[in-house]
């Protein structure tokens, strides 16, 4: 077992395959959650706010992006929305993983948002803040800490589902692992491998998450 190990991954230093590979899945994931963050909370306010047209726009984006596959997505945005423009793959990638999580973000804080008791609201406005004032000062910080756990949940979502990027030949983690199969003819090897990556990163960064969600808990607390 030993022997078929180094075979596959030490020799001839196929694993540095497999970092370079992580290295890119962490790369999307952390900047695709950057976009959608900016994204998700710029068409969470259009979504409450009092402007139909702004509404109905954000309405269609989250509906049109969380209604297709990530993967459909991805090859729409490469072979049909910028093929013309000769991008390069990991910034097409980055791009449609910040459009997608940005509609999945949307609901996460406009949940959040609608979800504070609208006493808070009515307080903010009794003591002569506007509307914005009341939303910015009062509304999020308590809408922010609500949502923490379900949007770290899609960040953690998020670098799993990096895994379809392979699709339009970026070499992420899932890449990696299939480029040494191909050139091994071993699968359960770099498969196995690239499973157990994904798993420490998921189970390590939900313990992190858990831990930092608990401080502010105990921040609150005190």
């Amino acid at each position: 077992m030993f022997q078929s190990f180094y075979d596959t991954m030490i020799y001839g230093g196929r694993w540095t395959l497999l970092l370079q590979g992580l290295g890119i899945t962490l790369l999307i994931a952390a900047l695709g959650v950057f976009i959608g963050t900016i994204l998700g909370g710029l068409f969470a306010l259009m979504k409450i706010s009092s402007n139909k047209f702004l509404k109905f726009i954000a309405n269609v984006y989250t509906t049109v992006i969380r209604g297709i596959p990530l993967a459909t997505q991805l090859m729409i945005f490469y072979f049909v929305i910028f093929a013309p423009l000769g991008l390069n793959r990991l910034l097409v990638a980055i791009i449609a993983y910040g459009i997608n999580s940005g509609a999945y973000c949307c609901e996460i804080f406009r949940a959040g948002i609608q979800g504070i008791d609208i006493g808070q609201t009515e307080a903010g406005r009794s003591l002569g803040l506007s509307k914005w004032q009341t939303l910015i000062k009062i509304v999020l910080p308590q809408a922010v800490k609500a949502v923490l756990p379900t949007y770290t949940s899609e960040f953690i979502v998020l670098i799993k589902e990096t895994s379809v990027a392979s699709f339009i030949a970026v070499c992420d983690l899932t890449k990696a692992g299939d480029m040494i199969r191909n050139a091994t003819y071993n699968a359960w090897i770099p498969l196995l491998s690239c499973a157990v990556i994904y798993l420490c990163l998921t189970v390590g960064l939900t313990k992190l998450f858990g831990i930092f969600e608990k401080r502010m808990a105990k921040s609150d607390r005190n």
